[in-house]
């Protein structure tokens, strides 16, 4: 059994949960997997109307079924073929050239409805908001800037998550400013994508995100590129989105024709949050941990030094693992115990070769493999263990953690890291394991 079919299989059993069974048997019953491109399965079904209506009104399902089957795919793509061997002779390189225009995967819980509004951020959650609804007519450019751990990417992926919900006609790709530069200096190599092939693939887009532009600064050819990508874009209405840490004029050795452009549409400054808006955070991320602590408790973090939003979370996820470690209600002494400076300086000693390292030989699997591009579950599933023990053990930016974990962007970084902290709240065998190798890696 091939891979897709493999996918699929683990796929249906999730479908027919959350589908009636009407719907299950008119459409899901009839779809056949034929390949895996990218970061989607390709499915085909022999009408063009029914595999626009399943695009339009079973996509949501679908995806999130994906989502729970423990493989880095969780998109499709629908074809018109009777079966896999037509797929083959006439769709195979369409679709390929389509999934790819995609870029990094979005991660599917960064949405609006679970980004905490509060005075700091609201009028950058209006203008995301008023962008997704009305993709190139409202703000274009939006460019949103403030420090690391605001909830950037957050915004950035809500709009993309909100346009494939209610507009999954329209194309939308998102990559980091890293991505965007070495993906251009590929395409000048002798790598399989040319410069007309990287071109299309940022030009051909109905939205276009950008994370962290700040990293355009003094690559002028990188500069040239963008510019006119940029330029082409707006021109043809389609809705530029950018995140910077720092407002365009503060961007170093960056052309003056860029910069008038970045300001000439909206730009949104987002601040650390205030006391109640980190209390908000803080009491949603442990709603989602189906984790219940006391407001005391809560605003006793709130209060802890530092207006890094994501350092925030990082310290409630602590206390929460803690709590379940030792089998303790949360108060203010686990706090403390769960955050004390020698746990720190226990994990400050490791590297993440150490973490790499121990997570394969706990599953008995090569470092090559976990680091490597392969797909099967066997080596996924170590490979997000990774990133979830590098990102809750080390302070590492998540663009190093993906460099680490075989050149990952930091999008899939923090899929995988989020996607293991979820399923450790339901799945004891995992966080048994994983509570294992910590052991094995603080010499416990």
């Amino acid at each position: 059994m091939e891979s897709y079919e493999i996918l699929w299989k683990t796929t249906l059993p999730e479908l027919e949960k959350t589908t009636s069974s009407i719907s299950y048997d008119t459409y899901i019953s009839h779809l056949t997997p034929v390949d895996v491109v990218g970061d989607k399965i390709v499915l085909c079904t022999k009408s063009k109307l029914f595999a626009d209506t399943v695009s339009a009104k079973m996509r949501e399902k679908i995806c999130d079924a994906l989502k729970k089957s423990n493989s880095e795919i969780f998109d499709f793509s629908i074809v018109v073929a009777a079966n896999r061997e037509e797929y083959l002779a006439n769709f195979s390189e369409s679709v390929a050239a389509s999934v790819e225009t995609h870029g990094s995967p979005i991660n599917p819980k960064f949405t609006f409805d679970s980004f905490v509004v509060g005075p700091s951020n609201e009028f950058i959650y209006a203008a995301a908001k008023a962008v997704a609804e009305n993709p190139g007519e409202s703000y274009n450019p939006l460019f949103i800037y403030g420090g690391t751990g605001l909830g950037k990417t957050h915004i950035l992926m809500a709009i993309a998550n909100y346009i494939r919900l209610k507009k999954p006609s329209l194309n939308v790709l998102y990559a980091t400013c890293e991505q965007f530069t070495n993906q251009m200096i590929e395409s000048l190599g002798r790598g399989k994508a040319s410069p007309a092939d990287f071109r299309n693939k940022y030009r051909g887009v109905d939205v276009l995100l950008i994370d962290d532009v700040q990293f355009l600064a003094k690559k002028q050819g990188v500069q040239t590129e963008f510019f006119h990508t940029f330029n082409e874009l707006v021109m043809q209405n389609k809705q530029v989105v950018l995140t910077c840490d720092r407002p365009p004029k503060e961007i170093e050795v960056l052309e003056e024709r860029l910069r008038t452009r970045f300001e000439g549409g909206l730009l949104a400054d987002v601040q650390p949050p205030d006391l109640e808006t980190r209390i908000a955070i803080l009491r949603k991320k442990s709603e989602e941990q189906k984790c219940l602590v006391d407001i005391k408790v809560l605003t006793y973090i709130a209060e802890m030094e530092g207006d890094d939003v994501r350092t925030l979370i990082g310290k409630l996820t602590k206390v929460v693992f803690a709590s379940k470690l030792h089998e303790r209600p949360i108060t203010i002494e686990l706090v403390n115990e769960a955050l004390k400076e020698s746990a720190g300086e226990k994990q400050e000693e490791l590297q993440a070769e150490d973490i790499i390292n121990c997570v394969c030989d706990f599953y008995k699997v090569s470092k090559a493999d976990v680091i490597g591009k392969k797909k099967n579950k066997e080596f996924v599933e170590p490979r997000q263990i990774c990133v979830y023990l590098i990102t809750d053990m080390m302070n590492l930016p998540l663009i190093t953690v993906g460099q680490v974990i075989g050149g990952r962007d930091h999008s899939t970084v923090i899929y995988s890291r989020d996607k293991v902290a979820e399923q450790m709240k339901t799945d004891t065998k995992l966080f048994t394991e994983i509570n294992d190798i910590k052991k094995k890696l603080l010499k416990e």
